[in-house]
């Protein structure tokens, strides 16, 4: 016969292996999360937020892959630096699996050092890898009139980022519009929302090998 006791801490163990299979359970029922961290191209500068590429991926993702999510930590003006700065955080709110990188068209618009944009990106890339997330690298083409050895410059970071770290790699985000000026906003720099479907379907064969 049990006593009182005995019979309370049954009712405790049961309670604890409860819990934890309801925990268990949750974590294997939760979607994965794929982080954007870039600037006003992945902010849908210009458009409502749900009319850009990034919020169509969601869409997609919600369709195609259910158990993946996607969150936008994307912010207009954003250069290398300040993702640099605001990766850490993001990574521990979020925890994603994958990240997808795209940033370094203010620093060159800005006429920062290639260098410097290099050291940031690799840094991100290496702070999100130690996250236990994959990288998608997404890269940038600067404007010719930055001079050639510029943009040759911020053209070639990105592939020798992506040789050395062994990291998917998209060269241009706006590759399928780039000379097609009735893509554009009237800055002539970020796509129409009519544009953002084009550039979602140029991103995605990049991203989705990641989501297996």
């Amino acid at each position: 016969m049990q006593t009182p006791a005995l019979r309370h801490k049954g009712r405790k163990t049961w309670l604890a292996l409860a819990l934890l299979l309801l925990s268990a359970l949750a974590h294997a029922t939760a979607p994965r999360t794929v982080l954007v961290m870039g600037d006003s191209l992945s902010a849908a500068y210009g458009l409502r937020v749900d009319q850009g590429w990034v919020a169509l991926m969601g869409q997609r993702l919600a369709q195609a892959h259910p158990d993946w999510r996607v969150v936008n930590a994307s912010v207009s003006g954003e250069t290398t630096g300040g993702g640099r700065n605001r990766l850490p955080r993001a990574l521990e709110e979020h925890a994603p699996a994958v990240v997808i990188l795209e940033l370094g068209a203010n620093d060159a618009l800005r006429g920062l050092p290639p260098e410097q944009a290099h050291a940031n990106l690799d840094a991100m890339i290496q702070a999100a890898a130690d996250a236990g997330a994959r990288v998608l690298l997404v890269g940038t083409e600067v404007p010719p009139n930055y001079g050639p050895d510029y943009a040759a410059a911020f053209r070639t970071l990105y592939a020798q980022l992506a040789a050395a770290r062994g990291t998917p790699f998209l060269p241009f985000l706006l590759e399928p519009i780039a000379t097609d000026l009735g893509q554009f906003q009237a800055d002539g720099l970020h796509p129409t929302a009519q544009a953002q479907p084009r550039v979602l379907d140029h991103l995605w064969p990049a991203l989705e090998p990641l989501l297996d």
